[in-house]
């Protein structure tokens, strides 16, 4: 395992050229957001039950990393050597338990770390392979190694289920099927390094450990790892849904045809609504009833608001507005041509026959 030095030289050697390039890549983003055709808008309720079934994943897996899940550590309890006598180390142990004393799985465990290459795969693999699995010998370490892979992989199982749900076009709509691929290849490559982390682990690292607190508790330190990589996935996979659904990054533009099918049903939406007032205004020219009561409607309210406009704040009002804010002769082409448009319409297509 890397120690914590390490970590911080590297840290410290790539953040100055990584930070930058970080914060330009969010300001693009941000820019591409704000130019974008299509303005941000609230979280959809769909994507929320996505949001929510990736937050329980990750606390979760979060809660799986607390020291009250993870199994005891015989050594890291007794602080005993790796050299320790079989009887010492557990007399300590049961000294260290008080009242309880030595468990049914203690009493399995202590015949199998009789030798020193078992307490090197007891720190690598952790207690429960080398408890249960009936085939594992220390002459043969791919074994434990073996035996070990499912509960490596029940973890990334069940947070792909989670990624695969949080994702599904019947939970999310468009909004989760687009990042489906992206979700499925993170988890899949998170669980191929977890594997890959165990198969290159050098399982003697504790060999020449002199005290327990220079041993390398890896399986211990693989739990926490596991545990904080698939709740980091589950939170970008959320960040990325959160982003996308909102437009505020990750926007695709609607096509051509989307934009012509959107233009076709407005279209046809105001094509219904004029054939509607059309027949309306049909119906009430028919009823003379309805004809007084309109004609009488429209003669008071010419009066009315020709008794408002000739009121001196009212024409003072309207003379400052449309000096200082409206062009007039602009206004008065642009509704010439949408009068013309409105009456005698788009120009007739020539017969090219």
């Amino acid at each position: 395992m890397i120690s914590l030095s390490t970590t911080k030289t590297i840290l410290f050697t790539i953040a100055p050229f990584l930070i930058p390039k970080l914060l330009n890549y969010y300001r693009a983003l941000r820019a591409k957001s704000q130019t974008s055709p299509l303005p941000i808008q609230p979280i959809p309720k769909v994507v929320y039950r996505s949001l929510n079934i990736l937050f329980i994943a990750a606390l979760l897996s979060l809660i799986s990393t607390l020291p009250h899940f993870a199994p005891e550590n015989i050594f890291k309890i007794t602080s005993a050597r790796l050299q320790t006598s079989s009887e010492v180390l557990f007399s300590r142990l049961a000294t260290a338990r008080g009242p309880s004393g030595l468990t049914d799985a203690d009493t399995t465990l202590k015949p199998k770390l009789a030798s020193l290459d078992s307490r090197l795969l007891y720190l690598t693999y952790g207690p429960d392979v080398l408890t249960n699995c009936p085939f594992c010998t220390s002459d043969e370490p791919t074994t434990y190694l073996y035996y070990a892979l499912p509960s490596f992989i029940i973890p990334h199982i069940f947070n792909l289920l989670a990624l695969g749900l949080a994702t599904s076009n019947a939970v999310t709509g468009q909004w989760g099927t687009r990042w489906r691929t992206t979700a499925a290849s993170l988890g899949v490559c998170l669980a191929v390094l977890n594997i890959w982390l165990f198969t290159a682990y050098n399982w003697k690292a504790n060999a020449r450990a002199l005290r327990p607190e220079q041993y390398v508790l890896f399986y211990w330190r693989m739990r926490v790892a596991r545990g904080v990589m698939l709740s980091l996935a589950d939170a970008v996979i959320a960040a990325l849904m959160y982003l996308s659904s909102t437009n505020r990054a990750f926007v695709t533009p609607p096509s051509a045809q989307e934009r012509m099918e959107v233009a076709l049903k407005t279209l046809e939406q105001s094509r219904g609504k004029m054939s509607a007032m059309a027949v309306v205004r049909n119906a009430v020219a028919r009823d003379e009833g309805l004809r007084r009561r309109t004609e009488g409607y429209w003669v008071k309210e010419g009066r009315v608001m020709g008794e408002v406009m000739d009121e001196r704040e009212v024409v003072e009002g309207v003379r400052s507005a449309l000096e200082s804010r409206v062009r007039v002769a602009t206004v008065e082409e642009e509704a010439r041509k949408f009068a013309d448009a409105l009456v005698v319409g788009p120009p007739p297509q020539q017969d090219i026959s």
